[in-house]
């Protein structure tokens, strides 16, 4: 029978990704998600506010699916908003499709932060030593992550699914209107400084510059969920998920600016974050834009400075260890700088940056 996929934010980095795998794969996908962006061709489209309830119970109505993936968030001010919120939002999905999920799989994406602690208190705690194993377990202090886990596990529970939690690092992948989006951002800014002149200077910290670190990529991440929704080894379990490979910055940062034909800047050790470096750069992507004729005027559509500035300027090391996923039978690789390379090419064959 064909498998049923219900994808929660379908339309972000980590949804589109999963859904174009599914699809590939002969999954039939139905997408919830607020509406904010564009979903993947061949998707069942559904529109609700995820922390509505009763929009929620509408919007699903009569759908009956074997697998949920949950890869939606919304940021808030304080942590103890973003707990109410996001745990809340995982249970109002639940809540209504629990019932024909019997024997089936429900999958969470969460992240790193369920090491490193939330944004307001990021690093601030007694922080795992690297690389982060999913033994080393919760921190003590508040985080969103752990209420939805824990809003997962109580339905997995009442409804008789299993269930399965995956912490990505930074996410590379193609999305336009995504809240957490380091690689559009980064070539958006790439192509800002080609354009204006400007040094395509590091804007992070020397920790981050000179250790060693890893990253996701969406499609990678997309094969993980699928596997572990699949997989007896896959299921009640959490996992970390990273491409394999490991990288510097230094060596990265010149990586990308060969690929769009700049010069990186010296790093010089001072911390330059891009959201108050970046005061002009709605006006001058919109000229930008207008010369190459590009899809998306709006850089607030586009581009993530705070996200990349909490990335790259945290004040710690960064590593993810696989071994779990490895042992379990999970065997995927990918290269991190061939994840930026493909998606700076889907940028301009879509149009979203200048070929």
């Amino acid at each position: 029978m064909q498998k049923r996929a219900l994808i929660v934010g379908a339309s972000g980095v980590i949804g589109t990704a999963l859904s174009e795998y599914l699809l590939a794969n002969d999954w039939n996908v139905t997408g919830l998600s607020r509406g904010r962006g564009a979903s993947t061709a061949g998707v069942h489209t559904l529109t609700a506010d995820l922390t509505a309830p009763d929009a929620v119970a509408s919007a699903l109505k009569g759908v009956e699916v074997d697998t949920v993936f949950f890869s939606a968030w919304a940021r808030h001010a304080t942590e103890k908003e973003n707990i109410r919120v996001n745990g809340a939002m995982v249970s109002n999905v639940l809540n209504v499709v629990g019932p024909s999920l019997q024997n089936g799989h429900a999958a969470l994406v969460t992240g790193l932060k369920h090491y490193l602690g939330p944004f307001e208190a990021y690093g601030t705690g007694a922080v795992p030593v690297t690389p982060f194993r999913e033994e080393q377990g919760r921190q003590q202090v508040e985080n969103f992550y752990y209420e939805q886990e824990d809003r997962l596990f109580d339905a997995a529970s009442r409804f008789d699914f299993t269930w399965s939690v995956h912490r990505p690092h930074t996410v590379i992948g193609y999305a336009l209107g995504n809240a957490m989006n380091m690689g559009v951002t980064l070539a958006v800014y790439a192509v800002l400084c080609k354009q204006t002149g400007q040094p395509f200077v590091f804007p992070g910290s020397a920790t981050q510059w000179n250790g060693l670190t890893d990253m996701t990529d969406a499609r990678l991440l997309a094969r993980h969920l699928e596997w572990a929704s699949t997989s007896e080894q896959g299921r009640n379990e959490d996992f970390n998920v990273v491409n394999g490979d490991v990288f510097r910055w230094q060596w990265m940062w010149s990586q990308i600016a060969d690929y769009f034909g700049i010069e990186a800047a010296p790093f010089d050790g001072v911390l330059r974050p891009l959201e108050s470096r970046m005061q002009d750069s709605a006006q001058q992507w919109q000229a930008i834009a207008t010369q190459f004729e590009l899809k998306e005027p709006a850089i607030e559509k586009l581009v993530s400075w705070w996200h990349t500035d909490a990335d790259l300027g945290r004040p710690m090391e960064v590593l993810t260890d696989m071994s779990k996923s490895r042992k379990a039978g999970f065997l995927a690789y990918q290269s991190t700088l061939d994840a930026f390379i493909d998606l700076f090419e889907r940028l301009k064959v879509e149009r979203a940056i200048p070929r």
